[in-house]
């Protein structure tokens, strides 16, 4: 795919077509206010993720995309789970980095006055910032395993939760069932081994919000959320150790390209470096992926459980009094096998979601039962001068 400005047309509204055009085997879709810059080079990232082998119906592109690692952030591809091909471009470095929204029962204008003592003991509680480890002891190689294979449930059992029911509130569970321990190098467990509940750096964040308005009553209801509402919400991913994993995939990768065949061999963009899902690479990457996934979920839920505790410290409350409970958590970083309805039948898929969360609607059995009503939540957190 050659570089430069990129074509595309309206279909309807805000949504915007890149028509197919030489190695492309979809059409792009954008959702943009406006027409997209044709200059844009996300547009072109696009395109190139149409050429993937397998893609099914379209390279899809949300209304905040920007440009990326092979993929563009916002980005959505999913691809036949058969004969498509899985590329670690389309997760990200921070696999299953995602956000998490934990409810108090009670008012922010009454936590106000002592915003500075929550802010100071979750300071002193969350480790953050570039290397930030030790929240909790160093894992050994068999508690990395459990973490690696039990996401949120891990944490859970071990006392770091808001409520009971933690890990039924996460998407997935908190834990993807394919996950392979095995196929984490020893350097991805190295960097993991001393980083559960950490925050680390970039656009992460734990920060103490309030509800500010609700626009529909019904579903607020369904989630337990009030205008005025003090909460938490969490943004945060695997750490070093997904790091790690997509490192170390994608320089594997890259100089097996032309073993697949003629198809990965014309990819337009080295950066799209992939294997079909069911070759050895393919295998050992989607495993190692779905651990550090789960490594993400237990990292999310212990922070949970060191805020939770900083909030009854700083407050003077009893749980009881502060009545934490996780809302909802939802990962935007990764890929996931799942079943959708393409062209009129309902087929296995892995969809690659980059920057991007899912949105089940009404009625899915795959919503937690006191939602399924509304829908799943949909958590998308600001931008850093928010």
């Amino acid at each position: 795919m050659h570089p430069g400005s990129v074509k595309t047309r309206r279909i309807e509204g805000d949504l915007w077509e890149i028509p197919r055009e030489g190695p492309m085997r979809v059409p792009g879709r954008v959702y943009s206010v406006g027409p997209p810059a044709p200059d844009d080079p996300a547009l072109r990232q696009v395109a190139n993720v149409a050429c993937l082998p397998g893609i099914l119906r379209f390279s899809l592109a949300l209304p905040d995309i920007h440009f990326g690692y092979g993929f563009p952030i916002g980005g959505v591809a999913a691809v036949d789970a058969a004969e498509g091909a899985v590329s670690p471009g389309g997760v990200g470095y921070d696999i299953n980095c995602g956000v998490r929204v934990v409810a108090t029962g009670l008012a922010a204008a009454e936590v106000r006055p002592q915003a500075h003592a929550v802010a100071a003991q979750l300071s002193r509680d969350v480790p953050a910032g570039v290397g930030a480890s030790r929240a909790i002891p160093r894992l050994d190689d068999r508690e990395l395993d459990e973490v690696l294979r039990e996401g949120a449930r891990w944490a859970v059992r071990r006392g770091y939760r808001a409520g009971e029911d933690d890990a039924e509130r996460c998407e997935e569970g908190g834990r993807l069932a394919g996950a392979d321990p095995e196929a984490v190098s020893a350097r991805a467990r190295e960097r993991g081994s001393d980083q559960l509940g950490t925050l680390g750096s970039g656009n992460h964040f734990l920060e103490v919000d309030e509800v500010a308005e609700v626009y529909d009553q019904a579903a607020a209801a369904a989630f337990g959320l009030s205008a005025g509402q003090l909460v938490l919400q969490i943004h945060s991913g695997s750490r070093g150790l997904g790091y790690q994993v997509c490192d170390e995939a994608l320089a594997a990768l890259a100089t097996r390209m032309g073993r697949y065949g003629p198809d990965y061999a014309a990819l337009p963009d080295p950066q799209l470096a992939c294997a079909p899902i069911g070759s050895p690479e393919g295998r050992a990457y989607l495993g190692a992926m779905q651990a550090a996934a789960n490594f993400a979920w237990a990292n999310r839920q212990v922070m949970t459980g060191l805020a939770v505790r900083a909030l009854l410290q700083a407050l003077r409350l009893s749980e009881g009094e502060l009545g934490a409970r996780l809302v909802y958590d939802v990962c935007h970083n990764v890929a996931k096998l799942e079943e959708h309805e393409v062209e009129g039948r309902r087929r296995p898929v892995l969809v690659h979601r980059k920057g991007a969360t899912r949105a089940f609607g009404p009625g899915d059995p795959r919503v937690p039962a006191p939602y399924r009503a509304a829908g799943q939540p949909v958590l998308i957190p600001g931008d850093m001068g928010r």
